[in-house]
């Protein structure tokens, strides 16, 4: 994932701590703007009650009376009960603190305007919303900067695995420099894994190379053993034997080459159609051969001419006929009509010895697995599947070298 795409992935860790950060720095100036506001409603209402009494007080003894219907209704009643109240009205024109008393059956009463107060609290209020906001719009562009570090090397980590999974058995995190926490113990243990799993790799290899080797000595003594064998159906069975033993043996050092990366391509002009002709010719098996267009590329004949040998074997020996080959521009396409590839082929790809389901056939299971080696050689894609109508295996090589126009060569034939 691009580091773009990482930033506008909403469901990513880092846009989850920002969202928390983000509900955090909110409530907590909810919590303060509705504790301060309902302390300087309190100290307002305090201060107020006290200046309608203060106010209250010349009028007592001025003697000026106030009659009842000018009161409120709530300031009247309680007047009567207490003797002296107060009640702070905020209906329009002005809010204001009404003061009431009674002495000696007369009814006196004040009241002050409280528009100043209430200005004062409602810019308190403002204030108090505009630097939340300031705040809130301040603390989460820091957040998002301060998690791009942490998501950075959450990525590397991803991209190194993702890269261990795809083969490259030499790709390390380097995440635990920086400092010794939990992203650097992800990183740490993965590049541990990855080591783990190289060093047994190797061992595989080397372990693999070296059964090959061995073997060779004893092979080349049956070899000639055999030759000396008088002629006869035991004899031949014997030699047959020994030929698929000798077969194994080269599959297996060949993998083992693969393997430890030892093979490099001799790249030249190739004529695509000429050479899978001549490839499946020396198979002895049968196919037909369809080049839709004349096409030369670049790439190894030598390994190109095992990979399509080992298709087309594998076509015969675990398919069934017809096998048909086709070459389109850069691709080769080697199809089958038998029961197809299995799922688990199809799903991790070719593996040693493995040879799927029964009714595929008998054999080592290492042809498809020296063809994809080889592909990655010459820098091509090797794929698997299953033919979506009919059925039977299709194989379809993709070479990376751009193609051009080559005259002379047919267009179809079967061989």
């Amino acid at each position: 994932m691009t580091p773009v795409r990482a930033l506008l992935n909403l469901r990513s860790l880092r846009w989850k701590i920002v969202l928390l950060v983000g509900l955090a720095c909110t409530a907590m100036a909810l919590t303060v703007g509705v504790l301060v506001h309902e302390s300087t409603l309190r100290r307002s209402m305090h201060e107020g009650a006290g200046k309608a009494l203060a106010a209250l007080d010349p009028v007592v003894r001025e003697g000026t009376t106030t009659q009842p219907t000018a009161l409120p209704d709530v300031l009247l009643r309680q007047v009567r009960r207490d003797g002296t109240a107060t009640l702070y009205d905020n209906r329009p024109p002005a809010p204001v603190f009404w003061a009431a008393r009674t002495q000696d059956g007369q009814l006196y009463a004040t009241r002050v305007d409280m528009t100043a107060d209430l200005l004062t609290r409602q810019a308190l209020d403002r204030h108090m919303w505009k630097y939340s906001l300031l705040t809130l719009g301040i603390v989460v562009p820091v957040a998002v900067l301060a998690t791009e570090l942490p998501a950075r090397r959450l990525r590397r980590v991803a991209r190194t695995a993702r890269r261990i999974t795809a083969g490259d058995l030499d790709a390390r995190t380097e995440t635990s420099r920086g400092g010794v926490d939990e992203i650097g113990e992800i990183g740490a243990v993965v590049d541990s894994m990855a080591d783990s799993l190289q060093q047994r790799i190797a061992t595989e290899q080397r372990f693999t190379a070296d059964v090959a080797h061995e073997l060779r000595t004893p092979l080349m003594g049956l070899v000639t053993s055999a030759g000396l064998l008088p002629e006869g159906e035991v004899t031949d069975m014997v030699r047959d034997r020994i030929g698929v033993l000798r077969d194994l043996i080269e599959d297996l050092l060949e993998i083992s080459r693969l393997d430890a990366g030892a093979e490099e391509a001799q790249f030249r002009p190739v004529v695509l159609a000429e050479l899978v002709r001549e490839s499946v010719a020396r198979t002895g098996t049968t196919a037909r051969v369809t080049a839709d267009e004349p096409a030369v590329a670049d790439t190894d004949p030598r390994r190109l001419d095992r990979i399509v040998a080992n298709l087309a074997v594998n076509a015969h020996r675990h398919g069934a006929g017809p096998v048909e080959i086709t070459v389109s521009g850069r691709t080769i396409t080697v199809r089958d009509h038998g029961p197809g590839f299995p799922a688990d082929l199809l799903a991790d790809g070719p593996q040693r010895f493995r040879t799927g389901s029964a009714e595929r056939g008998r054999g080592h299971g290492l042809g498809l697995t020296i063809a994809s080696g080889q592909a990655a050689v010459i820098g091509a894609a090797l794929s698997f599947a299953n033919h979506p109508e009919d059925g039977g295996a299709v194989a379809t090589l993709r070479l990376p070298a751009e193609c051009r126009g080559a005259s002379g060569v047919s267009g179809t034939s079967g061989t």
